[in-house]
């Protein structure tokens, strides 16, 4: 039988004091999600309502067909700098007539749409995953353009925006644009380089100068709708290709747009899986608060992949690695998961033997993260981790097939790049609120640090400060710990969401759908050299 057996003990007092502690985090997690569904506040949100306009999220839901999800993408944007949380956009994957779309939506209650650091680097990981997997995107546009204060750090890079635009027409993936406000400045270039164009009857005004700066620039005297209306774009220049009366009529056009552009995914739906036999509430007690306790990895794959099912690959062989096939809502996978923390010589090996077998098989990747990192010590080194642990970093690099990567517990060092890291491209990369991740633990960085500094003392013959390296031990863990937390990386975007882990088995199948929407093909050799 290949059902996994649960041990876990939903009775017991560490699987409730887990429950607690995981809990506390989610709350805290809600938090810092409604800041972003806030938006502006309520201050600009009525005003904007009071000019007879739907909210960024609204926009989005009159777009999608009817109840059918929306995953959103990177809503902790900008969390923990000096821009609002979420960076005055909304991202995520929806279904428009059927096919799977990745969607943008300014929010104008945030200085207008205005175009932030992290509004960018949000918009081009969006549009990252759009031609990964081939989704089509629909912009919704009502925008200022870059926010001018912060220009110095958007005006260069900005231009990779409208790069994206027209390498994804050149690669097939459509774009469309839907213009509710003013899409001014480089803001104008959204809609002039998507493949379709939807402008509303005296709402859209797109032109590169607004009349304050023709009047600056030229000396022109002119008007919003005579230099850049609605009317104007679908009657003289030609650049709105449809003209709709309103906000529900421009969305309602968009959605005929979808369904005329026979975009069609390359694999079709396997169709209803067999859920786990397990229930995804039980999830929230496995992670112990404490990273440095270990907990079984299969407790997790029971509550995520169909019927529990679950082919071990090498189970005698490098324990501490789980590795394995399944299907996750029909789609299959073959599974990597830290069982105990470190990954020594024989994970490593087994790692790229399977990552191998994968990309022969053309089966998309999951890594479930739990680790320490790579081994040390004199035992270690003398038998080949590094050497190993570059074998299994080999394989991830240059493993075709797509990768999904989720942070359960600890993901340090070296070990975060051989699961398949955010610098090792995973086609989404998600967290749990238990999750933390640096170059190592803060406790072993500042001891490290200590170490370094006492050695230098000694060898410089000068006495040690015992009480200065206490305070400096006390402040470098807690600097590590504040910065290895999800919600302050994924305020970097070095993960495309910090998620509820009853909601896992959900996400990776929104995610697993989407990427079957591009041809899902592993490599053929190709990999670099195996020091063996």
């Amino acid at each position: 039988m290949t059902v996994l057996a649960s041990a876990l003990d939903t009775g017991g007092a560490d699987y409730t004091a887990h429950r607690a502690a995981l809990l506390d985090k989610l709350t805290a997690l809600d938090a810092e999600h409604a800041k972003a569904l806030a938006g502006g506040g309520e201050k600009y949100t009525a005003r904007h309502r009071a000019r007879g306009k739907l909210l960024a999220r609204e926009r989005i839901e009159l777009l999608l067909d009817p109840d059918t999800p929306f995953l959103e993408l990177s809503p902790l944007a900008a969390w923990g700098s000096d821009y609002p949380v979420g960076a005055s956009i909304v991202t995520g994957i929806g279904v428009v007539e059927g096919v799977e779309c990745l969607i943008t939506a300014n929010d104008p209650t945030v200085r207008g749409g205005a175009s932030n650091p992290w509004t960018l680097k949000k918009v081009l990981r969006a549009n990252e995953i759009a031609c990964a997997n081939r989704l089509p995107v629909i912009s919704l546009v009502e925008s200022g353009g870059a926010d001018l204060p912060s220009q110095k750090e958007i005006f260069i890079p900005g231009g990779a925006l409208f790069r994206d635009l027209t390498r994804l027409s050149a690669a097939g993936i459509p774009t469309i644009a839907v213009v509710f406000g003013n899409s001014t400045a480089g803001g104008a270039y959204v809609p002039g380089m998507s493949d379709h164009t939807v402008m509303i009857e005296e709402r859209s005004k797109v032109f590169l100068g607004g009349p304050p700066l023709v009047k600056m620039a030229t000396g022109e005297e002119s008007d919003d709708e005579s230099l850049g209306g609605a009317r104007m774009h679908a009657r003289v220049s030609g650049l709105a290709d449809h003209y709709a009366v309103d906000e529900a009529d421009a969305l309602r056009q968009a959605r005929r747009i979808v369904a005329r552009l026979n975009h069609r995914k390359a694999h079709p739906d396997p169709g209803p899986a067999q859920p786990p036999k397990y229930d995804a509430e039980e999830l929230l007690g496995i992670v112990p608060g404490d990273l440095r306790t270990p907990f079984d990895p299969r407790e997790v794959i029971a509550r995520i992949v169909d019927g529990s099912d679950f082919d071990e690959f090498k189970a005698a062989y490098g324990p501490s690695l789980v590795t394995g096939w399944a299907s996750l809502h029909g789609y299959p996978v073959g599974i990597l998961a830290n069982a105990q923390g470190v990954l020594f010589s024989a994970e490593s090996q087994k790692a790229a033997q399977f990552i191998q077998l994968a990309n022969q098989r053309d089966i998309p990747l999951l890594f479930l993260h739990n680790t320490t990192g790579y081994m040390v010590g004199k035992e270690y080194e003398q038998g080949g981790i590094i050497k190993h642990g570059a074998m299994m970093i080999n394989a991830v690099a240059n493993s075709k097939v797509p990768h999904l990567s989720v942070l359960l517990g600890a993901s340090y060092g070296a070990g975060h790049y051989g699961m398949c890291g955010r610098a090792y491209d995973p086609r989404f990369l998600f967290a749990w609120p238990s999750a933390k991740s640096a170059v190592m633990g803060p406790q072993q960085l500042a001891g490290v640090l200590s170490i370094v500094a006492r050695a230098s003392a000694q060898a410089k013959g000068q006495p040690y400060d015992e009480e200065a390296d206490a305070g400096l031990r006390a402040m470098v863990e807690q600097q590590i710990e504040s910065e290895s937390l999800p919600m302050f990386l994924s305020g970097r975007l070095y993960d495309d969401g910090v998620i509820d882990p009853r909601d896992t088995r959900t996400v990776l199948g929104l995610c697993l759908s989407a990427i079957h929407t591009a041809p899902v093909e592993g490599a053929r050799g190709g990999f670099g050299v195996f020091r063996m």
